[in-house]
């Protein structure tokens, strides 16, 4: 039986996806103040970032977290 994922924001989204977005929106500096991982702070790449991600589930879970953060306040402007 296969569960749905209707309630998952994070389904069906790669993690490439999601750096990517981040980039463009924080840039690699402002990534690398909010998330403390080296692979943003020293010679930033997507690739570097990736590799990193998909073998650190702390810091895998906190980019997402921060996507998720991230569109939650570009669909509900602040007034």
């Amino acid at each position: 039986m296969k569960m749905e994922q209707t309630n998952n924001p994070m389904h069906g989204v790669k993690l490439e996806t999601i750096v990517v977005k981040l980039v463009e929106h924080y840039g690699w500096d402002e990534l690398a103040n909010r998330i403390k991982i080296n692979c943003f702070k020293n010679d930033p790449s997507v690739k570097s970032s990736l590799k990193f991600l998909r073998k650190t589930p702390w810091a895998r879970e906190e980019v997402e977290q921060l996507y998720l953060s991230t569109l939650a306040s570009q669909s509900h402007p602040r007034t």
